[in-house]
């Protein structure tokens, strides 16, 4: 230690953390005549004079040994070395001490949320600053999302349908909590049929026909009869669209609402069609079994579940008559 300077003291302070209030503590020996606080090659204090123009600064003596340099608001550009200099009956002696201001992590730049048509590549930019340096890591919002490699830029290539949502950036440096910021992206791909069913229905009855599809920007659906487009409200027909469905709902069936029935899906990307028949049921009789129609399936490998439950309900319904039948000839021979 050099004669004249008992001891410099400092620590490192983080902006915007648990300390915005620095001071450089220097001690004197006795003998000492006039210190002097240097921050690189510019005098801050000589003595009690202030050569500084910066008001954040000041000089703290608690008492006569004491002169130690206080910064209020620290900021990063506070950091570098600073030295404290005494004027002994000799010669001048002199102590420096390293500011080092850690910087909570700031993401200042990230992508816009974007739409992207599906099978293109994708490149998702996220900056920060901070004191370290923060590291930058990215998650895909999703139950099945697959972890990244850590960095400020994420690339996907041919991007999926699966791959569209919100996309997190952390920035993270161990000074505070992480920021993090959120970019959004949508995948637009063209319209699919996923399911299409239909109920069998009497003369008389109300029929209908569901169509599931998926699609983004969402498909605009259409039916149609044959070639002819149904029209919402004319002939008994009930159209309802949503987002990814289609209703057709035909009122008060007759032998001319019998057919097949097609639907439509569309947006910009491209159309789809799938199609199926609205079948005919026969009322059941207790007096003789009743023949179902074959169950409704639609075509692109839709199934006819539903029929085969209604296919199967009818045979219940034909087998539980002809035992009603067979148990009164029993109570009436009896």
């Amino acid at each position: 230690m050099s004669p004249g300077v008992l001891g410099v003291l400092s620590e490192s302070s983080r902006q915007g953390g648990s300390s915005s209030e620095e001071e450089e503590r220097c001690y004197l020996e006795d003998g000492a005549s006039k210190g002097a606080w240097l921050n690189r090659s510019s005098i801050i204090f000589a003595g009690s004079d202030k050569w500084s123009v910066d008001p954040r600064v000041s000089i703290a003596t608690a008492n006569r040994r004491e002169y130690s340099l206080q910064i209020q608001d620290v900021d990063v550009t506070d950091d570098g070395p600073y030295t404290c200099s005494v004027q002994t009956q000799h010669t001048p002696r002199t102590m420096q001490v390293h500011l080092t201001v850690q910087v909570s992590p700031k993401i200042f730049r990230i992508s816009s949320d974007i739409i992207v048509n599906e099978g293109s590549n994708v490149t998702l930019v996220c900056l920060a600053t901070g004191k370290p340096e923060p590291s930058i890591s990215w998650r895909h919002i999703s139950p099945s999302a697959k972890p990244f490699e850590n960095g400020q830029y994420l690339d996907i290539y041919g991007i999926t349908r699966d791959q569209a949502g919100e996309y997190e950036c952390s920035a993270e440096n161990d000074v505070s909590v992480p920021d993090v910021k959120k970019v959004k992206v949508t995948v637009n791909f063209a319209p699919t049929i996923q399911e299409l069913k239909s109920s069998g229905v009497m003369l008389g009855g109300n029929g209908l026909i569901r169509c599931e599809g998926a699609g983004v920007p969402a498909p605009v659906f259409e039916w149609y009869r044959g070639e002819r487009k149904l029209i919402n409200g004319q002939q008994g027909i009930t159209i309802k669209n949503y987002s990814t469905r289609s209703l057709l709902t035909v009122t008060n069936v007759t032998e001319e609402h019998f057919g097949n029935y097609t639907c439509v899906a569309a947006n910009k990307l491209g159309t789809t069609n799938a199609s199926l028949p609205l079948n005919q049921i026969i009322e059941p009789t207790t007096s003789s079994p009743v023949s179902s129609p074959a169950p409704s399936t639609a075509q692109y490998g839709i199934t006819g579940d539903a029929e085969v439950l209604f296919s199967c309900w009818y045979l219940v319904l034909t087998l539980s008559s002809l035992t009603s039948i067979f148990y009164l000839k029993n109570i009436i021979l009896h």
